[in-house]
């Protein structure tokens, strides 16, 4: 949802409401229930104001995977439980209806982000070059933007096809479309409208794959040959046919909208894309580069995309529980395992729960735990099982029912044995690394072939920065924090939660007493308590991080100790640089305002003009930092050109959407243009502000 339309910091994730939730399913439809979703241009222009949703479409997205989770009466291909990707109207929903015609079956192997961010591409690639340009083998091609995702998926088809590549992309990209194949020769700057001047002289092309415009359209035209073929995947130029054939030696122009093509040639859609992913899968095509982020972060992806400085394509990925699958706990009947599961329940809507222990149902607490839960209406399995047992936890996945196959797994199983390092045996060491690191390592190869939403780690602070007496116990979980990693970088879910002390007393913590735990404090660390360490566990479902820290740190405490001795790196580099601490709406410590704020500054600086201009000031480097993506508002040079500060069309746009939030005028899209630096845009806008002020009243 766009909590602010026109800022990409209003993209918020917001449920879906009564019958928007589940439409009804037409013959020809499947309900996705989607997990990734590939991020577009178009959902950018959507997310500045600039251009409108497709008709019928009320959410964004146009392109994703997950699962299927219900087919319409005409669907013969595709069963509940089937992974696709395609085309899907509103992807950043879930679930989702979409033509069965205009998705495929993911290959094994891809992951979600993978499968989400391949089928537009490639299809606009693909549909401009093969089926509208017809491309022929030995032709030459030139491709614009060839760092993007359209443009990187058309110099891979290009070159299958045995075409002849020329390429334009931003200089800092050269880089990358020369790792495509593209001679360096044959590469030019999308900057520059005389761009063709960094092709050898002479040069002619037969195809254009066109998505720039204005006066790079003019000077594209100019390169094809007599009677060539430009082809327009942009939406925000078009030419009339007619009028470029005329004055352009009988030039074939055309443009396209893959959208459209959804409703005039589904099945032709759907022959384009089951040969992409066949091409893809035999290898004569390649992957783009991809970046992903979780898609409650879907503004960060936005801006990146809206600055033109990603190569290849973005994506977002759906973390967290499939309530209809299973949620292996292992350490289920513990004091944290308990815990997670009843949070599970409440917060996550997960169904189904399997908690293992080594003593299973006969652990204490045991049958209190699993009545509890199911007053909450879960379904309840206990097993007596220890994940490093592989055999026995082989077994036990396999026998979760096919009706609700496992989907998460939370490991908080483990067991402390302290000691000095001198005094840790071979048993000492099996004792701790077996429960946690092993077992950890058995649920990895056990599951990584299954289809987890997630994998969440419970390892603890003592493996990030040391702890004394604790080499086994920092060692295992430090283990457990490098799998979290390995796995992400496989493109599996995971993550690694590095806890400190709860307040809550478990099984690792129930040797300390209160001593123990006045020398925490005091050392700047305070037992989290439940409420919050659930709260957080929670949060890092939604971060892409491999390893999180869940700690409550007392600055002014860990500040205190840091005088007197030395500490680890971590906590030293904490309380040594306040600046780290930097509180969220602030830039580079300096406060992002509201209006409000910014009607009580100005009415301070009362009426002379040069205070006003300098409270103007100062909150417009702030914005203009925020949109750039600057660590401090004080790089923003106030007599510097908007552009020479990094700023383009749509960025402009955005820092417009932010003035008009924040002053409650109406600005132009061209301000960043016709006022081209910040002093010269804050006196603009204090004459604007004075228009609408009203008098002071007669005396």
């Amino acid at each position: 949802a766009l909590a602010t339309p026109g800022v990409l910091e209003g993209i918020t994730l917001a449920p879906m409401d009564g019958d928007a939730a589940t439409p009804p399913l037409e013959p020809h439809h499947v309900r996705v229930a989607t997990r990734a979703v590939g991020v577009n241009f178009q959902d950018v222009l959507v997310a500045l104001g600039l251009v409108q949703l497709p008709e019928g479409v009320d959410r964004l997205g146009g392109e994703g995977a997950g699962v299927v989770v219900e087919v319409g009466s005409d669907v013969t291909d595709l069963a509940p439980g089937d992974r696709v990707m395609g085309l899907i109207a509103g992807s950043m929903a879930s679930p989702v209806l979409t033509d069965h015609r205009i998705v495929a079956k993911v290959p094994d192997g891809w992951s979600w982000d993978r499968a989400a961010a391949t089928p537009l591409a490639y299809l606009t690639a693909w549909y401009g070059l093969v089926e509208v340009a017809r491309l022929q083998p030995g032709e030459r091609v030139l491709v614009h933007a060839a760092a993007g995702g359209v443009g990187m998926a058309a110099v891979h088809l290009a070159h299958w096809i045995g075409a002849e590549v020329y390429a334009t992309a931003h200089p800092s990209k050269w880089d990358a479309v020369a790792a495509l194949g593209v001679p360096r020769e044959q590469i030019a700057s999308s900057r520059e409208v005389d761009f063709a001047r960094g092709f050898p002289a002479g040069t002619r092309v037969d195809v254009v794959l066109n998505s720039l415009t204005g006066d790079f359209i003019d000077a594209s035209l100019d390169l094809l040959v007599d009677g060539g073929r430009f082809v327009e995947v942009g939406k925000t130029d078009v030419r009339d046919p007619a009028q470029v054939a005329a004055a352009h030696r009988g030039v074939r122009y055309t443009q396209f909208d893959v959208w459209k093509l959804t409703d005039e040639v589904p099945a032709e859609l759907h022959r384009m894309l089951a040969s992409i992913v066949d091409l893809l899968e035999r290898g004569e095509l390649a992957h783009l580069p991809l970046r992903s982020w979780p898609i409650h972060r879907a503004g960060e992806a936005f801006r990146l995309m809206s600055q033109a400085r990603h190569v290849g394509k973005l994506a977002l990925t759906r973390p967290g529980f499939d309530p209809d699958g299973t949620v292996l706990v292992t350490g289920g009947t513990g004091t944290l395992g308990g815990l997670v599961a009843r949070r599970l329940v409440t917060h996550h809507g997960v169904r189904h729960l399997l908690l293992t222990s080594r003593r299973g149902i006969d652990a204490p607490g045991a049958p209190e735990l699993v009545a509890s839960l199911e007053a909450l209406g879960a379904d309840v399995t206990v097993a007596a099982c220890d994940a490093a047992d592989r055999a026995a936890l082989e077994a036990l996945v396999a026998a979760v029912p096919a009706d609700r196959p496992l989907r998460g797994v939370v490991h908080t199983a483990g067991v402390v044995d302290d000691g000095l390092v001198s005094l840790l045996t071979p048993e000492r060491l099996d004792g701790v690394l077996g429960p946690k690191a092993v077992g950890a390592w058995n649920l990895h190869e056990v599951t990584r072939d299954l289809d987890l939403t997630a994998f969440v780690l419970f390892s603890s602070a003592s493996g990030v920065s040391g702890a004394g007496g604790q080499g086994n116990y920092a060692a295992a979980n430090v283990f457990l924090d490098t799998l979290a990693a390995h796995r992400r970088a496989g493109g599996l879910p995971a993550v690694s939660l590095a806890w400190g002390q709860w307040a809550e007393t478990s099984g690792a913590t129930g040797g300390m007493d209160d001593l123990d735990h006045d020398r925490l404090r005091r050392a700047g660390f305070i037992p989290l308590e439940t409420d919050d360490a659930l709260a957080l566990f929670d949060a890092a479902l939604w971060r892409s991080d491999a390893l999180l820290v869940p700690i409550h740190v007392d600055l002014p405490s860990l500040r205190a100790v840091a005088r007197y001795g030395p500490m680890p790196a971590v906590w030293q580099r904490m309380a040594g640089n306040p600046a780290l601490l930097a509180t969220a709406g602030t830039v580079g410590g300096r406060p992002r305002i509201d209006r409000a704020e910014l009607t009580r500054r100005l009415d301070e600086a009362g009426d002379g003009a040069g205070e006003r201009l300098r409270v103007l000031v100062d909150v417009l480097q702030v914005e203009v930092a925020a949109v750039l993506g600057y660590a401090r508002p004080e790089l923003v040079d106030t007599d510097s050109a908007f552009k020479d500060l990094g700023f383009d069309s749509l960025t402009a746009v955005e820092l417009r959407n932010r003035l008009n939030v924040l002053t409650g005028l109406r600005l132009p899209a061209t301000l960043a243009f016709d006022h081209p630096t910040v002093a010269q845009l804050a006196r603009e806008i204090e004459h604007r502000l004075a228009l609408v002020e009203p008098a002071e009243p007669a005396a």
